[in-house]
């Protein structure tokens, strides 16, 4: 009996936020021509097991390399997520870098709206919606889950539900030492979807800091781009500039500029490495 014929689709492996091979955040960039049920496009992202990975379809009925146009999605190995900066910018890459697409600029349609990426010299802009803050008190259960015994302030961004908790050093993120499933547990019960824990830098870094989003099945992310969308507004303020060079001190660790671009919308600047390529197959029971 003849198997059924498969559907290729092409698929990528990407770090981001970096110039250098494994380093930086790795996403998954995957091109269905025709869409997939939901439940498909995470089977695939728990299947790569990487922090995030992308599907991208074009809204234009052109090849690919004369488009400009097309609709975005991020999952996590356990979700579909809002907005996520790392595997919009490893997207950009393979578009800019491996398809070679003709245009310098391109237009993503996400859940948060319509994203950009551009060449700038020889990186990455994206163009990304801010994230505004309010000030607010950590439990004392939540502090513990975190690992933080002292910190400077606290602020939260209701929109993204990240928490922001500034420490004393750049030593202290670096050494803090979270429970993941305390963390998880405590984050739920105050709906807290991420942390982001930062200080000032030093040169060349204005400021470092770490991410952690046990809730959605990643305990620490490498390089968040989304989290510097609240990064940024935040040490903007403190700082008294518009464009800063960040450090994410993770293990792998990654570098990303941040630029004020309005009071609503903040640049995200960095390299990508396409690590390697090839297809997945995929039968038409897939299909949605």
């Amino acid at each position: 009996m003849m198997k059924p014929k498969r559907k290729k689709i092409p698929l990528f492996h990407v770090d981001a936020f970096t110039a250098e091979p494994f380093k930086g955040n790795p996403a998954a960039v995957c091109f269905p021509e025709q869409p997939y049920k939901d439940g498909v496009l995470q089977s695939i992202a728990a299947e790569m097991n990487l922090p995030e990975t992308a599907f991208i379809r074009k809204l234009e009925q052109k090849p690919i390399r004369e488009v400009h146009s097309f609709s975005l999605r991020w999952f996590t190995p356990k979700t579909e997520v809002n907005l996520c900066g790392h595997a919009t910018l490893a997207t950009a890459a393979v578009l800019f870098y491996d398809v070679k697409i003709s245009a310098r600029k391109v237009f993503f349609e996400t859940r948060s709206g319509t994203l950009t990426a551009k060449v700038e010299n020889d990186e990455i802009m994206l163009d990304f919606p801010s994230h505004k803050t309010i000030r607010v008190d950590p439990t004392a259960d939540f502090l513990a889950a975190l690992g933080v015994e002292g910190f400077v302030n606290a602020q939260l961004s209701k929109k993204s539900g990240d928490l922001l908790i500034r420490l004393r050093s750049e030593a202290s993120v670096k050494s803090l030492k979270p429970d993941f499933e305390r963390l998880k547990s405590v984050g739920a019960q105050e709906n807290i979807v991420g942390v982001i824990v930062t200080a000032k830098g030093h040169p060349p870094h204005d400021f470092v800091s770490r991410f952690f989003a046990p809730r959605l099945g990643i305990d620490e992310d490498p390089v968040t781009g989304a989290a510097h969308t609240v990064l940024g507004p935040y040490w903007s303020r403190i700082l008294g500039k518009d464009e800063m060079r960040a450090y994410q001190a993770s293990e792998r660790g990654g570098e990303v500029t941040v630029r004020i671009l309005s009071p609503d919308r903040v640049g995200l600047i960095g390299n990508a490495v396409v690590i390697s390529k090839g297809e997945l197959y995929l039968d038409k029971a897939a299909l949605g």
